[in-house]
């Protein structure tokens, strides 16, 4: 194991697969429906997490891990080796997640534990956290991964095509009358991350525009540079993840590898089912 153990949190979006490959532990951001409490990628996915919503017509609610939860998995961080633990956190504006990765640390004073705000969410978060493991593998110092994922939160960009306004209108965050007019001119909203969190950049008509619309995006983004990694994120709808990865190769010069993951649950019951997107990190 490396002397520095990295620790994040399930909105990171990342596969087991890949968690396990950079010997990562991923802290789970917690799904309520009413009083029953549901661990993201432990007990709910987000296959199940929609088929649930449908059936029950309602909207569940999502909290940050308790901060004994982020406790544990450092302790288990030392106790497998490591000298040092540092934990990035989903964005702070979206979540209370930080906060408790914070607190955590500060019960293990004596140990060196270093949080972060990576400000990004998602494959942006994640991105900051495949670098950082890939830099402790390589025996970079605490200091330089830190760097390392400030350059990496810089050069990633992430842009989706939300497939319904449903879910939003469940939530409250769009009227269900604007849902409804969005529905019948079959509009569909683009989104990327700024600021932080999940914003709307464009509304566009059809899925057909909407997908073409986010290459664009990503296209501007990239700006010909070379793509060192690049992450197709769904909710719900591998079919149509693998489709959009047949379009962006046809657009775009992809890196060979492509992991197509899910946004996970403590996410996605904000986007909606059937939401497809791409995350790139641009080289120099």
């Amino acid at each position: 194991m490396s002397k520095i153990a990295i620790i994040t949190d399930t909105d990171a979006s990342l596969t087991d697969d890949i968690a396990a490959k950079y010997g990562i532990q991923q802290v789970p951001i917690t799904v309520h429906f009413g009083d029953e409490v549901l661990e993201t990628g432990i007990d709910i996915d987000d296959a199940a997490l929609f088929a649930r919503i449908d059936k029950e017509g309602r909207l569940p609610t999502t909290a940050a891990p308790a901060p004994g939860k982020f406790v544990s998995a450092y302790e288990s961080a030392f106790a497998a080796g490591a000298e040092e633990v540092i934990c990035f956190a989903v964005s702070s504006e979206v979540s209370a997640t930080y906060t408790a990765a914070v607190t955590a640390a500060e019960t293990l004073s004596d140990r060196k534990i270093t949080v972060i705000d990576t400000r990004s969410l998602s494959v942006g978060q994640g991105f900051q956290v495949l670098a950082a493991a890939e830099a402790a593998q390589a025996g970079k110092s605490s200091a330089e991964i830190l760097a390392i994922a400030e350059d990496v939160l810089a050069s990633s960009h992430f842009y989706a095509a939300l497939s319904t306004l449903k879910y939003l209108a469940m939530s409250g965050r769009v009227g269900h009358l604007a849902a409804g007019m969005a529905s019948l001119l079959n509009i569909k909203p683009v989104l990327t991350i700024q600021d932080g969190k999940l914003d709307m950049v464009e509304k566009i008509r059809t899925k057909k525009k909407a997908w073409a619309r986010t290459v664009e995006l990503i296209q501007t983004a990239v700006d010909g540079n070379p793509i060192e990694r690049m992450t197709i994120t769904h909710v719900a709808v591998p079919a149509a993840a693998k489709e959009f990865v047949t379009l962006l190769r046809a657009s775009l010069d992809c890196p060979e590898e492509i992991l197509i993951t899910e946004l996970s649950a403590g996410l996605s019951v904000h986007s909606g089912a059937g939401m497809v997107g791409a995350g790139v990190l641009v080289g120099k």
